[in-house]
Formats: structure tokens, C-alpha cells, sequence
């Protein structure tokens, strides 16, 4: 047993004997291939939350402002749909991709020129019908390269290096989430130009890994017989056989449900109860403060957690880290709150990402199935972009408002720390 009490692999293949493409990673990743890495969650999560931040808001307004929330629920809740299916089925396609350019990086290319397409699209989109169908499409071409990339830590990455790499990863989508607020205050309300951007971005994100992917192709016999059957039943993980895996979803799922909940009104709390002036210029503030924390809580925690060879207790404090984030927007509706609030939650989920990655990739059930298994985790990073807009459009209409929302983040978050402890297979 490892120091970071990783089980040996369940699918039967014996040591030594496996390819290269599902063998376990022994040798250390280098910067280069680090930094390909980190560059595609770059570019994806400006494609994410780029619209989901800002422009989508602020395109509902221009098509009817007093539906405005309602429109935004409406159309993240169904990307977020699509998402739900997308990531573990071209998780589990690039399984079985048998391609000379390896496994990943076709869904990585193919994905993002999906995504690019379909940003410009919604540029143009005057209709919430048409916000819809092409967000749609940006959620599954986005979430298609997002499910190969994330495969590829696992992949490529030896345990030892697991938490410092996921720190990096997590500094990447936090630089994409800074670079579509970055991308909402330069254009000042002009959300066509911010698609344009968002897509640009995510396009030329994905180059440098794609020269240096050290992606080993899976033999055409490793792939074996597709059975449809067999296909669809391996999206099932059983809690039973499997209870860490179990866990470490909804552990996942429900911390991931307070972060939604603390920033899916973000622009229209700035404007409608603190009355920022430029509520856009406010997210990017916001949004800048969070990113500094993420990405130096990132980076410390993820190799500290390898040294430690512990995950749990820094996933447990972070959880509970992000929970008084919006215990904070919820008591001091001001700017000074919303300041402070942004700091807090950049602190836990900063180490949060590091950590519980590299915690993920260690209770994943088989070799031969990486990418549809972290699919399936993924599936905890989606779901709650389709809860979360529900539960807050009701806790805002019908609950008593912002205060009730940031309470309830604050609760769930909370849930998600105590389930931590049910993780018995690693420390």
C-alpha cells in the first residue's frame, strides 16, 4: 500500500504487463507538457464562465430585462443539462479512441472547435431560444475537451506529483474565470465582442498541448468489441462495491452546489442590492480578489498535500473555508462583505481544487476507464449548475432573498466537509 493508501488497479490487469496508455504513471510530467495542461483549463473556463458570469446575464437584460434572472437560469440550467451527459460519454469515447494521436487530444481539438463555433453563433443570438440551443453546444464541445484533458492527468501523472499538478490545473481554470471577467469589464456591456473573445481564448488555448500532448496511442486490441449494453452499464459505479468513489462525488457535488449558490446572482446582487455603479466592473473586482487566492492557496496546498501524503484534512478545512464565504456574503450585503466574501472563498476553494483532485484520481475503480470514471466525478462539477440556478431563483423570489441564498451555499458547503470523513481509502 502507497503512502496515500491508493488501492492496486481493479480491472485486472496485471502489473507490468498493461500499454503504455493505461498504465500506471511512474515517470514525472515535464514543465512543458505541465503548462499545455494548465493553458486548455485556461481557455475552457473563459469559454465557461466568461458567459455564465457576465454575458449571459447581460444579453438576458438586452432581450427583457425584468425576465433577466429567469433567462439566466434558464439557460445555464440547460447547458449545465447537457454537460451532465457530455462529459462522462466523451470521457468514456476517448476510452476507446484509438487514434496514432492517442487517446485525449483528438476529443481536446474537436471539442474546442465545437465550443469556438458555437460562442460566435450565440453572439448574434437575439432570441432566448437561440441562447439556449447554442449554449448548448458550447457546454458539449467544451465539456468533450474538458473530459480528455482532465483523463490526462491520471494518465500521464505519477501519484507523487498528483496534488502540486492539480494545484496548477486549478491556478488555470481560476486565470480563465479571471480572464472572462477581464474580458466582461474591457467591453463594457458589449457581450457580442466578449463572446468573440471567450472563443478566441479558448481556441488558441488548446495549441500548446496538442504539440507536446504525450498522449500513447491505445492498440486497436485494448479497445476490444463496442457492445452497447456494456457501454451504457459502466456509467454505473456502484456505492456499494465502490464507497469511496461514492463519497468523494458527493462530497464534491454538494461543495461545488455553495460555490454556484455564492456566485450564480453575482452581477445582478451587485446591482440590484449593494447598487455597485458598474456592476461588470464589480464581478471582475470580485472575481480578481477570489482568483489571487485560488491560485495561492492552489499551489501551496497541492504540494503540501504530497508531502503530507494527506488529502482529507485539507479537503475538510477548505469545505468548511468556502461555507463561511457565504455565511459572509449573507450577514454584510455591502461591498466591504462582497470583498471579503470573494477572499474567503478564494482561500478554501484554492486548496479545495488541488486537493480534492488529486484525492479523485486516487479512488477511481478501473485503469482501462480513466476518462469516463472522472467523467462520472465531473458529472458533480455540472449537476450543480443545474441545481444551483434553481435553488437560487427560488431562494431569491420566494425565500426572502440574497440572504437566504448565501445561508443556504453556506449549509450545503457545509454537508460537503462533514462527508469527507467517509472516505476511508485515503488518508
Amino acid at each position: 500500500m502507497s503512502p496515500f493508501n491508493t488501492p492496486a488497479p481493479l480491472d485486472g490487469t496485471p502489473a507490468g504487463k498493461a500499454p503504455a496508455a493505461l498504465a500506471e504513471p511512474v515517470q514525472k510530467v515535464t514543465a512543458r507538457w505541465v503548462t499545455g495542461l494548465v493553458l486548455v483549463n485556461v481557455g475552457i473556463n473563459a469559454a465557461f464562465f466568461g458567459p455564465i458570469n457576465v454575458f449571459i446575464g447581460q444579453q438576458a437584460i438586452s432581450i427583457d430585462a425584468p425576465s433577466k434572472e429567469a433567462i439566466l437560469s434558464l439557460v445555464t440550467a440547460c447547458g449545465a443539462a447537457v454537460s451532465l451527459v457530455a462529459n462522462p460519454l466523451f470521457g468514456a469515447l476517448s476510452d476507446r479512441t484509438t487514434s496514432r494521436f492517442g487517446r485525449r487530444s483528438p476529443w481536446v481539438l474537436a471539442g474546442a472547435v465545437l465550443a469556438t463555433a458555437a460562442l460566435l453563433a450565440m453572439s448574434f443570438s437575439a432570441a432566448v431560444s437561440l441562447m439556449v440551443l447554442f449554449w448548448c453546444l458550447v457546454q458539449l464541445g467544451a465539456n468533450a475537451a474538458y473530459a480528455a484533458i482532465t483523463a490526462a492527468v491520471p494518465d500521464r501523472v505519477p501519484l507523487i506529483q498528483r496534488g502540486g499538478v492539480g494545484g496548477l490545473a486549478a491556478m488555470g481554470q481560476t486565470l480563465g474565470i479571471l480572464a472572462g471577467a477581464v474580458f466582461g469589464a474591457v467591453v463594457s456591456g458589449n457581450f457580442l465582442v466578449g463572446y468573440w473573445l471567450c472563443a478566441g481564448a479558448l481556441l488558441l488555448s488548446v495549441l500548446p498541448y496538442l504539440f507536446h500532448r504525450n498522449d500513447p496511442a491505445l492498440p486497436a486490441e485494448e479497445a476490444g468489441r463496442f457492445r452497447m449494453g456494456r457501454f451504457l452499464r459502466g456509467f454505473w459505479i456502484s456505492p456499494r462495491r465502490y464507497p469511496d468513489f461514492a463519497w468523494a462525488w458527493l462530497t464534491r457535488f454538494l461543495v461545488n452546489v455553495g460555490n454556484q449558490l455564492t456566485i450564480v446572482y453575482l452581477l445582478f446582487f451587485l446591482r440590484d442590492v449593494i447598487g455597485h455603479e458598474d456592476p461588470a466592473t464589480g464581478v471582475l473586482v470580485l472575481t480578481g480578489i477570489y482568483a489571487v487566492m485560488v491560485m495561492i492557496t492552489a499551489v501551496l496546498a497541492g504540494p503540501w498535500s504530497d508531502r503530507m501524503a494527506r488529502r482529507k484534512p485539507f479537503v475538510i478545512g477548505s469545505s468548511a473555508t468556502i461555507a463561511m464565504a457565504g455565511a459572509i456574503m449573507a450577514f454584510f450585503p455591502v461591498w466591504p462583505g462582497a470583498l471579503a466574501g470573494a477572499a474567503v472563498l478564494g482561500i478554501g476553494f484554492g486548496a479545495y481544487l488541488a486537493v480534492d483532485f488529486a484525492l479523485l484520481t486516487q479512488v477511481l475503480p478501473f485503469a482501462a476507464s480513466r476518462g469516463k470514471d472522472m467523467g462520472v466525478i465531473n458529472v458533480a462539477n455540472s449537476l450543480p449548475q443545474v441545481v444551483a440556478p434553481a435553488l437560487a431563483l427560488l431562494a431569491v423570489t420566494y425565500g426572502g432573498g440574497y440572504r437566504t441564498l448565501f445561508l443556504t451555499a453556506a449549509a450545503v458547503g457545509l454537508l460537503g466537509a462533514v462527508f469527507v470523513v467517509k472516505i476511508k481509502g485515503v488518508d
